[in-house]
């Protein structure tokens, strides 16, 4: 498997300023990533107020808000899209700067959009390796992919996520929408991520392929991996979540486990 280097990773982790008393503090912490007071303006739009949020390992959160709440701005500043203009991001205890998607892969974190970025004119065993292709040899980082290996471990990958696919070979454009997810889930199994962030993931899905994808999002869980789920629809979250976290006007305004909440509450506080 093609994975990024232990080098990049380490570097991430050190272009924050190394605060040794907050590490030290959250390094026993249960928090896979935590931020502390974020706080993002656009022209003048105060888009994130003073959010402080913390993601437990193994743990799935439900983030929901309507259009405008924070919650697109929040995950675009998790997966490396836009910097805060203030606040503090830690990850496995530590303070990190994610300034790039790149950055933010190499710490573990993958998001999946619900236009997610795999290629229709490409296979399934292309597309889950877009961007970290193994290669047969390498000249300065360029050589030849090794196609071979990627069919191999695409087939693993995509029958670890339960999806029963004819052929690695098999065009992603051929595939149905939840299928389409049921891939990019697999891709992000695949490298290890330990934050899988699932963006609207059932919108446009049918009824069956809407509940694959939450079975998908149930099993993260039992694979060690913290899930951030974003949607609308309240009866996806409370039945595939364990915490929610509800936004409103660029602020939290509900934080709780879903046994301590309900639906009518959730929407009260939107």
């Amino acid at each position: 498997m093609n994975t990024l280097s232990s080098t990049s990773h380490d570097t991430a982790l050190r272009s924050y300023a190394d605060d040794d008393t907050t590490a030290d503090a959250l390094s026993t912490s249960t928090a896979l990533m935590a931020v502390r007071n974020l706080h993002k303006w656009y022209s003048g739009v105060h888009a994130l107020k003073g959010v402080s949020l913390e993601f437990k390992r193994g743990e799935v959160v439900g983030l929901l808000g309507d259009n405008g709440a924070g919650k697109s701005t929040l995950i675009k500043i998790l997966s490396g899209v836009h910097r805060p203009d203030e606040g503090e991001i830690l990850f496995q205890g530590r303070p990190v700067r994610i300034p790039t998607p790149k950055a933010a892969m190499q710490l573990g974190i993958e998001t999946i959009h619900q236009n997610n970025s795999l290629v229709p004119n490409l296979s399934i065993a292309r597309n889950l390796f877009i961007g970290r292709e193994p290669l047969l040899f390498s000249l300065f980082g360029i050589g030849p992919m090794d196609h071979a290996r990627m069919r191999i471990d695409a087939v693993k990958a995509i029958a670890d996520v339960d999806l029963h696919l004819r052929s690695a070979e098999a065009l992603l454009g051929e595939l149905s929408g939840g299928q389409r997810q049921g891939v990019a889930i697999a891709r992000a199994m695949h490298f290890k991520s330990k934050l899988l962030i699932l963006d609207e993931p059932t919108n446009h899905l049918s009824v069956k392929e809407t509940d694959k994808v939450i079975g998908f999002v149930r099993g993260l869980s039992a694979q060690g991996i913290t899930g951030v789920f974003i949607s609308h629809n309240l009866q996806h979250v409370f039945h595939s979540c364990d915490r929610i976290v509800a936004m409103a006007r660029g602020e939290v305004v509900l934080d709780r486990p879903v046994a301590q909440t309900s639906i009518e509450e959730v929407t009260e506080m939107l």
